[in-house]
C-alpha cells in the first residue's frame, strides 16, 4: 500500500516507516526538527522535510503522492515544552492536523472526488488529565467514554486534534481513527526513565562505575514496547471503526526496581543504588493505564514485547551509539 508517516523523525515514527518499508509497502515519511538522529533511519526510505503549520507543505506531498493511509504523528510533543511555547505546540498539534484534512479535501475537489485514504491519528492519554485523579483506586483504568479534562496547553491540543478528527469524519466523511496513546518506549526514546536507566547502565559499563541515580523504585508503571504501539495503529488502519477513537496502552504494570533488576541481569553486574533526592516526588502519581477492550475486540491485538526484550534491545542501542561516536 501507499503510505504517509508524518512525524517520520520521532521515534513511533521512525520505526513505523521502517516496519512497513519492510513488510512491503511504498512509504514516505516526512519530519521537522527530528528528536532523533534520522541518519538511523533505513537510507532507502524516502523521507522529505515538511513543516506541517504551513498548510501547502503537507498539501503538496497529498496532492502527489495521494496515500491509501496517513498516520499522523507530527506533532510539538512534549507536555512540559508546551508551557514554554503553547502558541506552537496549539499551531502544529490542531493546525497541523486541519492542514491534514484540507489537503485531502483539495484532492477529492480538484482530482480524485473518490479519494478515500484512512488517516490514523496519534492523539494522548493526556487528553484525560483531571479525570484521572477523580477515578478510585491505585490503578485507574481508563476508558474511551472518560471525560476529557486536559492539564496542559499539550493536552488540550490533542483533544483539539481528537475532536477536529471527528468533526472531519462526520461532515466530510474522511476515514479517520482517534488513538490515544499511552506510555509507550524503545530504542531512540529519550527522557523517560527505562531510556534513562539503560543509558546510564552503558555508562556504567564503559567506566566500570556502576552506580545508578534512582527516585522512587517502588513505583509502578504501564509501559508498553513501541513495536506494540506501532503494530496496533497499523491494525486500527486495517481494522478499526472509521471514527472512532480507541485506547492504547500497555497491560502489564512494572516497579521501576523490576527494570533496575532486568538491567542488571542483562549486565551480569549489580548496581550501588543511590537515592537523589532531586527524582524524588511529594507524592506518587497513579498508575495510569488504558481500557483496551475495544481496541482488542475490533483488531485482535495483542501486547506481545515482554520488558526483558525492551530492555535488552535498548542497551544494545546506546552500545552501539557509544561505539559508534568513538
Amino acid at each position: 500500500m501507499n503510505v504517509l508517516v508524518t512525524g517520520a523523525g520521532g521515534m513511533v515514527g521512525s520505526h513505523m516507516v521502517e516496519m512497513l518499508y519492510d513488510q512491503g509497502h511504498q512509504v514516505l515519511g516526512t519530519y521537522y526538527r527530528p528528536t532523533i538522529d534520522i541518519r538511523e533511519i533505513n537510507p532507502a526510505i524516502r523521507m522529505e522535510e515538511c513543516d506541517i503549520r504551513y498548510p501547502f507543505n503537507i498539501e503538496k506531498i497529498i496532492m502527489s503522492e495521494r496515500p491509501e493511509i496517513i498516520f499522523h504523528l507530527a506533532a510539538q510533543s512534549y507536555p512540559t515544552v508546551s508551557w514554554d511555547k503553547p502558541f506552537e505546540t496549539i499551531d502544529t498539534n490542531i493546525n497541523g492536523t486541519i492542514a491534514v484534512y484540507e489537503a485531502i479535501k483539495k484532492v477529492r475537489n480538484n482530482k480524485i472526488p473518490d479519494y478515500d485514504p484512512m488517516v490514523v491519528v496519534a492523539c494522548s492519554s493526556a487528553e484525560y488529565g483531571e479525570t484521572l485523579n477523580h477515578l478510585e483506586g491505585n490503578a485507574v483504568y481508563v476508558s474511551e467514554d472518560a471525560p476529557l479534562f486536559p492539564l496542559h496547553p499539550y493536552g488540550v491540543s490533542k483533544v483539539g486534534q481528537d475532536l477536529i478528527s471527528f468533526q472531519y469524519f462526520m461532515n466530510d466523511h474522511i476515514r479517520c481513527i482517534r488513538a490515544r496513546i499511552f506510555n509507550s518506549t524503545g530504542t531512540r526514546k529519550v527522557n523517560d526513565v527505562t531510556s534513562d536507566f539503560t543509558y546510564r547502565a552503558v555508562q556504567a559499563e564503559k567506566t566500570g562505575v556502576y552506580e545508578l541515580r534512582v527516585g522512587n523504585l517502588e513505583t509502578r508503571r504501564a509501559i508498553m514496547d513501541q513495536r506494540d504501539l506501532v503494530n496496533a495503529m497499523m491494525l486500527l488502519a486495517q481494522k478499526g471503526t472509521p471514527g472512532d477513537v480507541y485506547n492504547i496502552s500497555s497491560e502489564r504494570i512494572y516497579k521501576m526496581s523490576d527494570v533496575v533488576e532486568l538491567i542488571e541481569r542483562q549486565l551480569g553486574h549489580k548496581f550501588e543504588i543511590k537515592v537523589d533526592p532531586k527524582l524524588l516526588r511529594p507524592t506518587d502519581e497513579k498508575i495510569i493505564v488504558g481500557d483496551v477492550t475495544k481496541l482488542k475486540r475490533d483488531t485482535g491485538w495483542k501486547q506481545k514485547i515482554p520488558m526483558e526484550q525492551t530492555v535488552a534491545d535498548m542497551l544494545d542501542y546506546w552500545r552501539k551509539r557509544e561505539k559508534n561516536a568513538l
